[in-house]
């Protein structure tokens, strides 16, 4: 169940049919209207800033000396014991709501004992230890190559590194792993079992011991672009795996066509699947099934039509005719929705003068509910522009918007069969339930994680299912 219906279900216990579908239909028009005009400080406070340099306000003691470009490190003096550490952290944690993420350490000078290390660290980290030293904390240390995770003793790992080689250390956030590498080639990786935000670290321990940080301003030496191709193909691999009936894609495209009313297309999909597709039984739903998604099937289509053509008044006749308890609340938010068009139609067209007189008649009654308040609002803001399209309300001019007031009447034609129980059932197809669904459990996998991880994009999705 997505946002928008789950807030409506909240405020209203009621299931008559305009009391659940009416508001449901102008919810997505508000939250479409927030999304094509973000606040900026929204998109401020969900964007994820990486880090760009290293720490220079939190330091080790001053055993380590960071360049003026905050981006190298180095260690001047003879270190006396363990505790002696130059450990400086990232100035941001690293990002997560990604697939990936990676930074590099070139090593400039070993020094004298060539006691560097580069990991990832928890906020609190004592900045006198070395990476992997202290709990919550990873380092690969190039001494011994070993890799400390939490404690003193470190585990057989990967080579070691010196004077001019470059290592960099990554999280692999899909499979909650850290991975290492050297000179461009994977080392190794280790389960990541902190939940919490981590900083890239990297450490010097010994005299002359000088490194220099990428966090991504230069290229890499790493081919992280390959890495992550590869990561996706291994998931792409999983899904191609599961085994699902040879007919589904066809009963869910079907039923998308028959919800939504695209009668001649369905008519087409329908001759060509025949010599394909063996016959499909569709299994009832929650009570649905498929004789309610064929219901009115052609009003239906020519509603959608008119709609989509901007014939609103023609749809208002249809409905009249056909459907006359949908229409017959001059107040419901069906109503509102048709009359909203119809005036956004008139604009379209530059009638602003019969827009006008029609929005002093329409709009009057809907204001003074104030439910509506917002969205008459942003209408009547299309006659302040010249070139309307062009301003922040320039969306209501968009076919998307008509789409919105053809889905909500379609809702509404499906919902007057008597045998719908739920008039839930008439707000998507099976499609549409399958997509917020998929939604759904990728936010909850992410949820398991710490929330970490990629969100569900499915655009992306699509854009690799093509490559592939």
């Amino acid at each position: 169940m997505d946002a928008s219906l789950t807030l409506f279900l909240s405020q209203s216990n009621s299931d008559t049919q305009e009391n659940l579908i009416g508001p449901y239909f102008l919810n997505q028009w508000r939250l479409k209207s927030k999304t094509l005009k973000p606040d900026p400080m929204e998109i401020e406070q969900d964007e994820e800033l990486p880090p760009n340099e290293l720490d220079t306000l939190n330091s080790s003691g001053g055993f380590s000396i960071i360049g003026p470009d905050k981006l190298s490190v180095n260690y001047p003096n003879v270190n006396l014991h363990e505790h002696d550490v130059g450990v400086v952290q990232a100035n941001r944690p690293a990002p997560s709501k990604r697939l990936v993420y990676y930074f590099e350490m070139y090593v400039k000078n070993g020094g004298v004992r060539g006691q560097i290390a580069i990991g990832f660290t928890t906020p609190g980290f004592k900045l006198r230890r070395q990476p992997g030293w202290e709990s919550n904390s990873y380092g690969y240390h190039g001494d011994d190559g070993l890799l400390y995770r939490g404690q003193g003793k470190g585990e057989e790992f990967g080579p070691v590194y010196s004077t001019g080689d470059t290592v960099g250390g990554g999280i692999n956030y899909a499979s909650q792993e850290l991975f290492f590498t050297k000179n461009g080639t994977v080392v190794g990786a280790v389960f990541k079992d902190v939940k919490g935000p981590l900083f890239p670290t990297v450490a010097v321990h010994s005299q002359n011991e000088e490194v220099t940080v990428n966090f991504g301003k230069d290229p890499f030496v790493f081919d992280l672009k390959a890495y992550e191709a590869k990561e996706r193909a291994k998931q792409h691999s999983t899904i191609e795996k599961l085994s699902i009936p040879q007919n589904a894609s066809y009963g869910i495209v079907r039923s998308y066509l028959q919800h939504y009313g695209y009668e001649e297309t369905l008519r087409m999909f329908d001759v060509e699947s025949q010599s394909t597709l063996p016959p499909i039984s569709f299994v009832q739903e929650n009570g649905f099934t498929e004789d309610m998604n064929t219901y009115s099937l052609n009003q239906r289509k020519v509603l959608r039509q008119l709609i989509r053509n901007g014939q609103i008044d023609d749809a208002f006749g249809k409905l009249r005719e056909w459907y006359p308890q949908i229409v017959q609340d001059g107040a419901s938010g069906i109503c509102f929705l048709l009359h909203c068009q119809n005036f956004i139609e008139l604009v379209r067209v530059g009638k602003l003068e019969e827009a006008v007189l029609y929005g002093r008649t329409e709009f009057g009654k809907f204001y003074k509910l104030g439910d509506y308040d917002d969205l008459v609002k942003d209408c009547a803001a299309l006659l302040a522009y010249e070139q309307p399209q062009k301003s922040s309300v320039g969306y209501l001019l968009g076919d998307s918007q008509r789409e919105i007031v053809a889905d909500a009447v379609n809702a509404m034609v499906l919902s007057t069969n008597p045998s719908v129980k739920d008039s839930r059932e008439c707000l998507h197809s099976r499609l549409d339930r399958l997509l917020r669904q998929l939604s759904a459990s990728f936010l909850e996998k992410r949820s398991l994680n710490g929330d970490q991880g990629e969100g569900f994009h499915l655009h992306r999705i699509l854009n690799s299912s093509r490559k592939g």
